[in-house]
């Protein structure tokens, strides 16, 4: 299938690695031109290599933290229309709701649901003028069903959430959609990160929890971030148009319910 985006442009956050990463690679597979950022420059340029190589695509990086204002002005300066925004920025830590202070849930907000706000407020005006827009938000399963140690994403990710159920409605008449991507157990940093805290608070070594983890997921594996791309370049695809203000769970059916 043609996803109809060849020659589009696309702003892909937090992309040197793990999901962002798979995102930018399918949107450049599809012949989308991508500007890539991260915080570490060395790891944001090699993967601009790997994209390159892999697609053939123009692939453009900026390397600096997006959750700071700077940062997103730095972005934008480097790519000022984008016709594609793929928000995503690395979780908060994982621990015990007692020991999170003020800070802890400032630094929450301000990197999980107001930096992905910012960002959407500065490039959708645009994409309503030019009649086509797509943008995807990386959030987390937390978002369908609380993680416990995952206090601090719950809690930013669904005021994000929110905020998107709103926007979405106003745009989408001008073939611009705002969707979310919930993750659940992918093959990531953040997923090894989590097995070690669990690990720690349970008493089990980490490949005892790892397993027990694998166990509980019917799938019986965890996700790749190809196919995690995969499907974040079909909602960014001309054929999207119809889909706005959802909220897309892939996690190998591990969400129990019926909705």
């Amino acid at each position: 299938m043609d996803f109809g985006i060849r020659g589009r442009k696309a702003i892909v956050c937090a992309a040197s690695k793990g999901l962002g990463k798979g995102c930018a690679m399918a949107l450049a597979a599809e012949g989308v031109e991508v500007l890539i950022t991260a915080r570490g420059a060395e790891a944001l340029e090699a993967t601009a290599v790997e994209i390159r190589s892999r697609t053939g695509a123009t692939v453009r990086t900026v390397a600096g933290d997006v959750t700071t204002e700077a940062g997103r002005a730095a972005i934008l300066a480097a790519m000022p229309d984008p016709d594609i925004l793929v928000n995503n920025a690395g979780g908060p830590p994982a621990g015990d709701y007692h020991d999170w202070v003020e800070e802890d849930w400032r630094k929450a907000v301000e990197a999980n649901m107001i930096t992905p706000i910012m960002l959407i407020r500065a490039v959708v005006d645009g994409m309503v003028e030019r009649q086509f827009g797509r943008i995807v938000n990386i959030t987390s399963s937390a978002v369908k069903a609380p993680i416990p140690e995952l206090g601090l994403s719950n809690g930013a990710r669904a005021g994000l959430t929110g905020f998107v159920a709103g926007i979405a409605r106003q745009v989408v008449k001008h073939n611009v959609t705002i969707n979310n991507l919930l993750p659940g157990q992918f093959e990531t940093d953040r997923l090894t990160s989590n097995i070690a805290t669990n690990a720690k608070r349970s008493g089990r070594s980490e490949e005892e929890t790892r397993q027990a983890m694998l166990a509980a997921n019917p799938a019986r594996r965890f996700g790749s971030a190809q196919e995690f791309g995969a499907t974040c370049a079909f909602l960014c695809s001309a054929h999207a148009g119809y889909i706005a203000g959802q909220n897309v769970l892939i996690d190998g059916a591990r969400y129990p319910g019926t909705f």
